[in-house]
């Protein structure tokens, strides 16, 4: 796919394709300027109806501080492959492959080299936005491979709280109520579809109406520039229609993980949001953010992209936790 001319790549980023055995993932890759990569890798993991270029903003920013940076699509997003397996979008699916791509960047890897390039092993700082809050937990709860931190960005408790989350009722309903009729003895409706609301074309013929007759007009409406919409389209089109309703579900009915968690024990933490959020609540994730013995970042005039809405405040405040991080753990232990 082209990218809109307003999602141009910027100056040192790349895009590249992780290999694991779970199969592969579209990335965007961003390298310190300088080559050298002094500190830890990050990994950069989107929430629903998102991808890797909801970090574009951020990248380079995170890159000069001295590490590699990769920003993934997650299974069924954008430019990842997707299956019609409902079971591949569970939260423990998820994270598996994540901790797979994880595992790559500790390694080393990067576009440039192709192959080991210096990681040794270290351990990845990995980030969730949204959803992918909720998967990265898994991750970590999983002990599925090396984390040196984990911050969850605009990731609440548990199930969708706030304003989003009736919309997202809303959606599936109307998804699950798709369809101008009954099936007929072929087992199609009348417009020559599948029957089954939840068939992968019925569902994609759907999510393509709702996006023509609601979401794009709403865009168009709210002022967002054409190469954005047109972005945001191929981005929602080209997504798996059965993970856009799996990845709903979760959102609507995820049990809150904070107590185990907070039992893990096992890294540096970090809980960071917008004053303005509107998928959870803040005072929500200041909550989890006490009960995890978290650092807590709330930044001002965000809502709940703060990599989109205030990059140059996210960046920062990411590399510093991150490099207080490794020099906690570069400490030597006191001793006597």
């Amino acid at each position: 796919m082209s990218t809109p001319k307003a999602l141009q790549l910027p100056s040192g980023v790349r895009r590249l394709t992780i290999e694991t055995s779970r199969g592969k993932f579209a990335a965007l890759e961003a390298l310190p300027p300088s080559g050298v990569r002094e500190r830890q890798p990050a990994l950069l993991v989107p929430g629903y109806t998102g991808s890797k270029e909801d970090f574009l903003l951020i990248l380079q920013a995170l890159a000069a501080a001295g590490r590699q940076v990769v920003a993934i699509d997650m299974r069924g997003q954008f430019e990842t492959p997707g299956v019609d397996d409902v079971a591949a979008y569970q939260l423990g699916a998820l994270a598996a492959d994540v901790a797979l791509v994880a595992d790559w960047l500790s390694e080393g890897h990067d576009s440039a080299a192709g192959a080991a390039g210096g990681g040794g092993g270290r351990g990845v700082h990995l980030l969730g936005h949204s959803l992918g809050g909720l998967v990265t937990r898994e991750v970590l709860l999983a002990q599925a491979t090396r984390i040196s931190s984990l911050t969850l960005m605009s990731s609440g408790p548990g199930a969708l709280s706030g304003p989003r989350a009736r919309i997202l009722q809303e959606l599936l309903a109307e998804l699950d109520g798709s369809g101008p009729g009954g099936p007929g003895p072929d087992g199609l409706d009348s417009d020559g579809l599948d029957a089954d609301p939840r068939s992968p074309e019925r569902l994609a013929a759907e999510i393509e109406r709702i996006w023509r007759t609601r979401m794009q007009p709403e865009a168009v409406a709210g002022g967002v520039p054409e190469p954005i919409i047109d972005f945001l389209g191929t981005r929602l089109l080209s997504s798996s229609p059965t993970g856009l309703v799996a990845m709903a579900e979760t959102l609507l009915t995820c049990p809150d993980r904070t107590r185990a968690l907070a039992r893990l024990d096992a890294v540096p933490l970090m809980v960071l949001y917008g004053e303005n959020d509107d998928a959870w609540d803040p005072a929500a994730q200041e909550d989890m953010a006490a009960r995890l013995r978290a650092q807590r970042i709330c930044i001002p005039a965000a809502a709940h992209s703060p990599a989109v809405e205030a990059p140059e405040t996210t960046a920062s405040t990411l590399t510093s936790f991150w490099n207080a991080t490794e020099c906690r753990r570069a400490r030597p232990s006191p001793t006597g």
